[in-house]
């Protein structure tokens, strides 16, 4: 399944009539498994519940896989007789009136599992500029948690108010970014985390709420164990959860009515997720734009080149000169004009790969040296004596 390409919904759906084990979840054990998988966090590092193996996918694919897996189990859960995928449809094509411009060209004709891939495509997509996603904090969707609560309401009445999005955004607001302005210092995590929660908020309109109004709107258990994950994961911007971050953490759970325990283990888990996994958050990393760039695009070819690799193999096969200049690079410098025709011939091979197309756009060479880096990989071992199997 390739998140990426088109059928990816029907394909999950495919194979999830064949495991659908976490259906018998319990909520809470289902929103548990979000909240260790990075969904909740905003940053997806692995498929919900293990549903099947992430392989090779993206932080943005695993994100959209756990959006339509979470769906599925909020809908498997209520009962519903709509189908599936007309009844995700038509709940964003509810809430569409509060910002037309998200999915205004996506709801009309029939609804289809390629029509879904779209929206949900245009909901993960915050930041739609290819060059700068591989490092934009904005692409950490944070919040997407709130379409599942929404989609919640809109199976018990069939309909959605949107005012109930509105004040779920602003007590996210009231709450979250609170504990984060009122911190005297703000290091660089905390200035991105803001911007991350203003810029991920799709419906909320500037309703300003204090603490006190914001906790008694909250009313349903997953409510309240979101709102306290999300400040969990504020008051952790300092890489640890001092003593009075503690206590306004144990205040908090209180007023939401929660248990020590449950508060307890909401921190212990954002110590965890973010502990074991700071050098794979975004928001985390201290390298520079430059090697954030370098480490996303080299990730991205590698991606494009493993899955194409079959292909990919037999073509530079048919181009015995192109096999025999990257065979010889394995051992020996080439030089300008055989690079010249390395390159050359790898970019005609990309014309008849649709996938590979990236590297035809105006640029893409300068991706040519990551695909180097990789293809020797694919040539029998006889071509590279010097090669150390892995």
């Amino acid at each position: 399944m390739n998140p990426s390409s088109a059928g990816w919904i029907k394909k999950l759906l495919s194979e999830l009539s064949k495991n659908n084990i976490f259906l018998k979840f319990s909520e809470e054990g289902f929103y548990d498994s979000l909240r260790d998988c990075g969904f909740i966090y905003g940053s997806n590092l692995d498929v919900v519940v293990q549903v099947f193996s992430k392989k090779d996918l993206t932080e943005e694919e695993l994100c959209k896989t756990n959006l339509i897996l979470s769906l599925f189990y909020t809908h498997a859960r209520s009962k519903s007789k709509t189908n599936f995928i007309d009844s995700v449809i038509d709940f964003y094509g509810s809430i569409n009136e509060v910002k037309t411009s998200i999915f205004q060209d996506l709801l009309g004709g029939i609804k289809s599992s390629e029509q879904l891939e779209k929206i949900v495509h245009k909901r993960v997509q915050i930041d739609v500029n290819v060059l700068t996603k591989n490092f934009n904090y904005f692409v950490i969707n944070a919040l997407l948690y709130v379409d599942v609560l929404a989609y919640v309401e809109y199976l018990k009445k069939e309909k959605v108010s949107i005012n109930y999005i509105k004040k779920l955004e602003s007590t996210i607001v009231a709450i979250t970014l609170n504990v984060l302005n009122s911190k005297a210092t703000k290091n660089q995590y905390d200035d991105s985390l803001i911007k991350l929660f203003e810029s991920s908020l799709r419906y909320h309109d500037n309703i300003d709420i204090d603490y006190n109004k914001a906790v008694k709107l909250i009313k349903s258990k997953q409510e309240k164990h979101y709102i306290l994950d999300l400040a969990c994961m504020a008051t952790w911007s300092d890489q640890m959860i001092d003593l009075e971050e503690q206590q306004f953490l144990e205040k908090l759970g209180s007023d939401l009515q929660l248990s020590l325990s449950r508060i307890n283990q909401s921190i212990k888990a954002v110590n965890q997720f973010y502990s074991i996994n700071k050098d794979n958050i975004a928001l985390l990393s201290s390298k520079n734009i430059v090697q954030s760039f370098y480490n996303n695009s080299s990730k991205m070819v590698h991606k494009l080149i493993s899955r194409n690799s079959k292909r990919l193999y037999q073509e530079i096969k048919d181009s015995k000169e192109l096999m025999v200049l990257i065979s010889q690079s394995t051992v020996r410098d080439l030089s300008k004009e055989e690079q010249k025709k390395v390159q050359e011939q790898l970019l005609d091979i990309f014309k008849s790969i649709p996938s590979l197309a990236i590297f035809l756009l105006p640029g893409g060479a300068l991706l040519l040296p990551f695909v180097v880096k990789f293809i020797p990989k694919l040539l029998p071992s006889a071509f590279d004596e010097n090669r150390i199997e892995d």
